[in-house]
């Protein structure tokens, strides 16, 4: 999947797919058929979403592009409620959050 994303191309493998798309220059990532990340090349951010399921494995999925991405990066969970952290700042997770490619948490 990261390297999918990183070198610009189409990946698929059980449940997850990479889709490349060149007019826009963005990777499309998605888990059982729902789209939970955006890469903008151009702008180095990412969109994230949860699609709804806040599961471990979606959590999971979106931490590795996180770690390709905007290493350092993370989403959490604590008391049931998402989170994502950088460095050491922490903001509440919703789902169409972008990160802006940035030294610091910068949320669009």
């Amino acid at each position: 999947m990261n390297f999918a994303i990183t070198h610009k191309g189409n990946w698929a493998g059980s449940n997850t797919s990479v889709s490349y798309n060149d007019s826009t220059n963005c990777s499309s990532i998605y888990l059982h058929g729902h789209q939970i990340a955006t890469v903008d090349h151009n702008l180095k951010a990412v969109k994230l979403s949860s699609c709804g399921y806040t599961t471990v494995t979606t959590k999971s999925r979106l931490n590795a592009i996180l770690d390709e991405v905007k290493y350092g990066c993370r989403v959490f969970q604590k008391n049931f409620d998402w989170f994502v952290s950088y460095r050491d700042e922490t903001a509440s997770f919703w789902d169409g959050m972008i990160l802006i490619d940035a030294d610091s948490l910068q949320i669009a």
